[in-house]
């Protein structure tokens, strides 16, 4: 996909990695950014980025913005939440916030503009992802479920986009420098790099951006015996049986 004078919309176009779509798109030439956030005035002023108010957990927002952008050929689901929840004794309702934006709203969005990226000749989809889709840690595995939820979204959304020239792409990364990860310590890529691989990929044509190395290492790890990947449960395991 040429992205060259096309008109996108991102999600989550206030920060991190959603700002810094807004900023190399334009870069690129994109003719026109949606950036789309909660609170539209915190999205920083440039030109040819028309800031949206957005809230991607609820319909009547999401109807909205696509009313608004109806012109929009490239839809980008950026936006995300991550609350650090484990599933075992983690809020409920926290695994639910986690699962109602980074699954459900990359569904209502999709389901939204589907139908204008059709009557514009098909364009495209990026999604958000992360390697958390594939891996267990000691916390946050219930913006892990979330992921992976996306994930098989994405690859649905693919397949039954086709038919109308849709090419639907998926990001996924490790750590990114971002407010979401301020906290963690963790070596964390740079946002700008990121989203620089995530459109050579998209303009490329590529289902499929894996924007670093961990992220590789997870993906091709993917069909192994679980026992091999976490061997740290063997060592809990023994520890637990002298207890």
């Amino acid at each position: 996909m040429d992205i060259r004078n096309e008109i996108a919309l991102v999600t989550g176009a206030n920060r991190g990695i959603g700002q810094s779509f807004v900023t190399e798109l334009r870069r690129r030439g994109v003719r026109k950014v949606y950036a789309a956030a909660r609170r539209p005035e915190t999205v920083p002023e440039m030109p040819g980025v028309v800031s949206l108010m957005l809230d991607v957990t609820d319909d009547a927002s999401v109807a909205r913005a696509a009313a608004i952008a109806g012109d929009t050929t490239l839809l980008i689901n950026n936006a995300g939440v991550s609350t650090f929840a484990r599933l075992t004794d983690g809020a409920e309702e926290d695994i639910r916030l986690e699962m109602e934006t980074n699954f459900f709203g990359p569904l209502r969005m999709v389901r939204a503009f589907a139908p204008i990226l059709h009557a514009h000749g098909g364009g495209a989809v990026l999604n958000v992802l992360s390697v958390m889709a594939w891996m267990a840690y000691e916390h946050s595995n219930g913006y892990g479920a979330s992921k992976a939820a996306a994930w098989a979204l994405t690859n649905g959304v693919r397949y039954e986009l086709a038919g109308q020239g849709t090419q639907v792409t998926a990001l996924a990364m490790a750590s990114v420098d971002t407010d979401m990860m301020a906290d963690i310590e963790d070596e964390k890529s740079d946002p700008d790099a990121i989203v620089k691989a995530a459109l050579d990929g998209l303009e490329a044509g590529a289902l499929e951006v894996l924007a670093d190395e961990r992220t590789v290492q997870w993906k091709s790890r993917l069909g192994e015996d679980p026992a091999l990947l976490y061997p740290q449960m063997s060592a809990r395991k023994a520890t637990a049986a002298k207890l």
